[in-house]
């Protein structure tokens, strides 16, 4: 559950919808969201261990619709009285989660959807919360260039680029170098990889160990795929006596 760029730009942007809500985080973030928020913008976000489960009345949900996604904020949802709102913009899978408000569509990237919201309700973000927006679409959709990037997500960014967006700090943090333990684990990945057609789809399956801790793994399966062309991967990583499962997807 480590949030991505896209994640916490949506949440930065649902806060402009509801200035009442609190920041929220489930899980961690991303080494290089952790890296951005120290040094760009601070989110005033809640420890989960503070959260009162049974008090809340709204919860706002971005970037995903997974109850599994939520970690022990899921509990909220048993709550008959509860309103929830959701943002995302994944396929509909079974057992996702409905919410009295919904905005589900298929773009790139949620924080295009919340772009969209942003500039139709004139609430215009600030330079570094539109840089932000615009990292969790480039990130989402591959630099713009995944097949399932929309019109949609160019606007939105074209949208922020007048709104001040730094394309100096987006490069900065597109780039992805890798560390002598991350190269040997891709090459492990590579070399231990299996393809297998499901649902008429191309998926990498492999493994890899190390004595280490990587804090994020994600991006060594966006490189698997890039590497593969395959549609997604799957990686099994031994990382300190502990079992990680990353998966990830062109789309």
């Amino acid at each position: 559950m480590n949030a991505d760029f896209d994640a916490c730009a949506s949440m930065v942007a649902a806060a402009k919808l509801y200035p009442e809500a609190r920041f929220v985080f489930p899980g961690s973030q991303e080494k290089k969201v952790r890296d951005f928020l120290e040094n760009f913008y601070s989110i005033p976000a809640m420890r989960l261990r503070d959260v009162e489960i049974n008090s809340i009345t709204k919860l706002i949900i971005v970037d995903t619709k997974s109850p599994s996604r939520l970690g022990p904020l899921a509990e909220a949802l048993e709550n008959r009285n509860i309103e929830v709102h959701v943002y995302d913009h994944h396929e509909h899978a079974k057992g996702d989660i409905h919410g009295a408000f919904e905005v589900v569509e298929l773009v790139g990237a949620t924080a295009t959807l919340l772009t969209e919201i942003l500039h139709k309700k004139d609430l215009q973000p600030s330079s570094i919360e539109a840089t932000m927006l615009m990292l969790g679409i480039y990130e989402e959709t591959g630099h713009l260039l995944y097949p399932a990037t929309t019109d949609r997500d160019l606007q939105a960014a074209a949208y922020l680029l007048k709104c001040g967006a730094n394309l100096n700090i987006v490069a900065r943090y597109m780039k992805e170098e890798l560390s002598p333990e991350e190269v040997r684990m891709l090459n492990e990945c590579v070399a231990t990889s299996t393809e297998e057609a499901i649902g008429g789809l191309s998926v990498v399956l492999s493994t890899a160990s190390s004595e280490h801790y990587i804090g994020d793994a994600a991006h060594l399966c966006h490189r698997l795929i890039d590497m593969t062309h395959a549609d997604a991967a799957i990686m099994m990583l031994r990382m300190e006596g502990k079992i990680l499962v990353v998966g990830r997807s062109r789309t």
